[in-house]
């Protein structure tokens, strides 16, 4: 009986297997080709391995209470890879349970069901034109923008990164700046490969040619003559905040809009993917991503307060030093920030709190916050502590928002997991902006307090990412609906 059941349970990891390294040419082919990214139930497959493919369908358990098999996803793919499609997000976790155990069971026409379901993407001309990316920066945001800018590259590639400013041009700084993009101490190797031209002073990294500039301010910049034009500034560097000062970057030449990932002052809009994007029009040529905290702490405080109203609360996060904090005691500007980082928590100012009526608005003077800065490197934690306006329970609390990071227009921002194990490095590399640890909620009826991960590198360049697409015009929808 033992070895009857170990051969069968060797069997069927050896089938899923099989389908998952079958389906990893179809994802790439997709992907390099027409600009479909694929996922399941909400995590993407883009550059995944054969075992992430099968974890994400072991995901859909948590959503559906029974497995879907690869075997009922992959003929979804299959039929995918031989069709004409326009670039879009398509999950066919979803199509599949739909197709297999959903509303249309009793159809056993797949052509016809995908038709149903992805007609504003099927048969369609893609006649939207590749956008060029300019990273004015190369710090911790800027070389993981620069990784998720690269992983894009293929044919059909609609945000190509053209090249990236920075300060100095003594010898051997292409090389550092190889190394940095090819090494990261937190979120590991890049994944492919990098090369040096010294004689254009470029890198080339999977196919894609970057040029590296060298300049001291961004209005000294002539990117026309690296065959650059109208191009996205994305602005890592935070010395410019204001409009007069990301000005600059518009009197370039070849240069059309520019994003700064942090919050913006003045009458610049603070975009959180998500929340308030919509606002993002063809006239914008200034737009800030905001902050990290605030993109993680938003959806999730717009999602509970129109389905229970938020009164007010306050919002503390446990942040991860970062690189303005000293790694020993030494003079620092701010309070407390001169101790060392990796040695202390420090309690510091977050304008988090604050900066979320910028994007929803109705949240204005309802919340306060505070940050609490920690000895780890990445990945941070929002404490929600909130008064609704209406009473309810953890169980319908975990429900709803395990429903909203599947099912809602936040389903890329807001993810959820209901591991009882789950700590800060289990998240590095979340592509999401926040995850609601189930396992940690508290609820006493009005009273509601809720645990949040973010990476705030990661998770953060991938709302960086989608305010640059938007910017750009791109028009990319996440389907099924």
């Amino acid at each position: 009986m033992n070895q009857q059941f170990e051969q069968e349970l060797q069997s069927s990891w050896q089938e899923r297997q099989e389908y998952a390294e079958m389906m990893l040419p179809l994802i790439g082919k997709l992907y390099r080709n027409s600009a479909v990214e694929i996922s399941v139930y909400g995590r993407s497959l883009l550059n995944a391995s054969a075992t992430d493919v099968i974890k994400a369908h072991r995901k859909v358990r948590l959503h559906e209470g029974v497995k879907l098999r690869l075997r009922e996803s992959f003929p979804i793919l299959l039929a995918l890879s031989e069709m004409q499609i326009a670039p879009a997000q398509i999950d066919i976790g979803k199509l599949a349970f739909d197709f297999n155990y959903g509303s249309a069971v009793d159809n056993d026409d797949l052509n016809a069901f995908l038709s149903e379901k992805l007609g504003d993407v099927i048969d369609k001309e893609d006649e939207q034109k590749p956008q060029d990316v300019v990273l004015y920066g190369f710090g911790r945001i800027g070389r993981l923008l620069a990784r998720l800018l690269i992983e894009r590259q293929g044919k059909n590639n609609k945000l190509r990164l053209r090249a990236i400013v920075v300060r100095g041009g003594r010898d051997g700084d292409l090389e550092k700046r190889a190394s940095l993009l090819r090494r990261d101490s937190v979120h590991g190797p890049f994944n492919g490969s990098i090369s040096i031209d010294h004689e254009r002073n470029a890198l080339k990294a999977n196919g894609s040619f970057i040029q590296v500039i060298y300049a001291n301010s961004p209005d000294e910049v002539d990117y026309t003559q690296y065959g650059i034009d109208n191009a996205i500034i994305v602005d890592n560097t935070g010395i410019w905040r204001d409009r007069d000062g990301l000005g600059l970057h518009l009197k370039a030449k070849g240069a059309s809009k520019a994003v700064l990932t942090a919050p913006g002052k003045g009458d610049i809009k603070n975009i959180v993917h998500g929340v308030n994007h919509e606002e993002i029009t063809p006239d914008d040529t200034i737009l800030s991503a905001a902050s990290c905290t605030t993109n993680a702490i938003t959806p999730v405080l717009k999602a509970l307060d129109e389905e229970y109203g938020i009164e007010d609360g306050h919002v503390e996060t446990v942040h991860s030093y970062t690189n303005d904090q000293n790694l020993i005691d030494n003079y620092h500007k701010g309070d407390r920030r001169g101790r060392s980082a990796p040695l202390n928590m420090v309690i510091t100012e977050t304008g988090a709190a604050k900066a979320v009526s910028k994007a929803y608005p109705k949240l204005a003077g309802k919340l306060t916050g505070n940050a609490i800065r920690v000895p780890t490197p990445n990945v941070s934690l929002a404490i929600l502590n909130l008064n609704l306006a209406k009473g309810t329970d953890r169980v319908a609390v975990n429900e709803f928002l395990r429903d909203a990071a599947l099912f809602s227009s936040l389903q890329h921002q807001i993810d959820y997991t209901a591991s009882k194990e789950i700590v800060s490095t289990d998240l590095v590399g979340s592509r999401a902006a926040s995850v609601v640890d189930s396992q940690a909620t508290i609820v006493a009826d009005k009273r509601l307090t809720l645990y949040v991960w973010y990476d705030n590198e990661f998770g953060y360049s991938c709302q960086v990412m989608r305010v640059i697409r938007d910017m750009a015009g791109l028009s990319i929808p996440t389907l099924p609906l």
